[in-house]
């Protein structure tokens, strides 16, 4: 037999309701539009009038209807950002570090965030066009662009706000942020370079999307102007993993002879290019040079400390924030495209200079 459970709900009839600016503009003697519009700062109330309000709306525990706020502003106040990730877990630091920025400056700015996983491909688009068509959020801010990038090329269409974080090959302008991945690559390999290493070998990173392909570029340059010869032995492909980079280092440490020196375009990869050069008895920053690119804080507390290229990636989340924010409010209405120059952070992973 069957068993029907029921819910009650009880109320206590004693709990006050709560405050309207009905009751704060009768306990100021003020109209309710006034009381409003003193509450949301209109500069046509006097300073003093606000400070009647809002003392009389905090002693009467006066709490704002943020719904109705928002359904009155015809917006959400809400932010999408879909990590493309596989897995319910992602573990990469870089995601936690530029969601940390995102989500600080988009408190200060009085914006919540709206975040959700997706793999790459269809269903990452599909959860694109199911919360644009909900309206669920104002704007969206997009990591890990891909060259051509069908993310992007559906809000271009859609006229739909987001600022990206990285490039696309995709045509029309649109607001980004992004750090020239070219340059910083050049920089490792020259400084590699004049530590006298000739054999330099470089992990990638999967060359859809847009920074791995800027970074291939950069170490391709700075071996060419570096003057040393390019071996296509010495190039290969990881997943952005630690797990990825351990197996790709191995790889790279059984070519004849191993490499001096491995460049990876993360610095999750280092790490494990660091490990596995390890288990196989040599010692970082003197056997071999091992360098990353992101400055993630796991880079510098390693074993050795980790040489990489520094990207503010907190900073970057707050500038993209802050750059959708004003897209949506109108503040910005034109697209804004910042690239920024990366440096190179020199610690014990690269060691000392190559004998002739």
């Amino acid at each position: 037999m069957e068993t029907l459970s029921k819910t009650f709900w009880i109320f206590d009839v004693n709990q006050p309701m709560p405050a309207t600016l009905k009751d704060i503009a009768q306990k100021v003697g003020k109209s309710v539009t006034t009381v409003s519009r003193a509450l949301h700062d209109y500069d046509d109330v006097s300073p003093e009038t606000k400070a009647l309000v809002r003392q009389a709306a905090s002693e009467l525990g006066y709490i704002p209807n943020i719904l109705a706020q928002r359904l009155q502003k015809q917006r959400t106040d809400t932010l999408g950002f879909i990590l493309p990730t596989f897995g319910p877990r992602f573990s990469d630091p870089f995601f936690s570090e530029f969601l940390a920025g995102i989500g600080n400056k988009a408190t200060e700015l009085g914006y919540d965030i709206l975040v959700a996983t997706r793999p790459p491909g269809e269903e990452e688009l599909q959860a694109y066009r199911d919360i644009v068509q909900s309206y669920r959020v104002d704007g969206f801010i997009i990591v890990r662009t891909r060259r051509k990038d069908c993310r992007i090329q559906y809000l271009l269409e859609t006229g739909f706000p987001f600022v990206a974080f990285g490039r696309t090959e995709n045509a029309g302008p649109y607001p980004y942020v992004d750090e020239d991945g070219e340059y910083g690559m050049r920089l490792v390999v020259r400084h590699l370079a004049r530590l006298g290493h000739r054999r330099i070998a470089f992990i990638g990173a999967p060359e859809d999307l847009m920074f791995a392909h800027c970074r291939k570029a950069g170490y391709l340059q700075g071996m060419e102007e570096a003057g040393l010869p390019i071996e296509a032995s010495l190039i290969t492909t990881g997943d952005l993993t630690q797990r990825g980079g351990y197996e790709k280092a191995l790889q790279l440490l059984d070519t004849s002879p191993p490499p001096t020196a491995i460049a990876a375009s993360n610095d999750l990869m280092a790490l494990g290019a660091i490990n596995a050069a390890q288990s196989r008895g040599l010692e970082v920053g003197r056997d071999i040079a091992i360098t990353g690119f992101d400055n993630i804080p796991l880079a510098e507390t390693s074993h050795p400390p980790l040489t990489t290229v520094h990207q503010p990636i907190y900073q970057i989340g707050h500038m993209a924030c802050e750059m959708l924010v004003g897209i949506i409010t109108g503040a910005q209405p034109h697209p804004e495209s910042i690239l920024l120059k990366p440096s190179l952070i020199v610690r014990q992973s690269c060691g000392v200079r190559v004998a002739a």
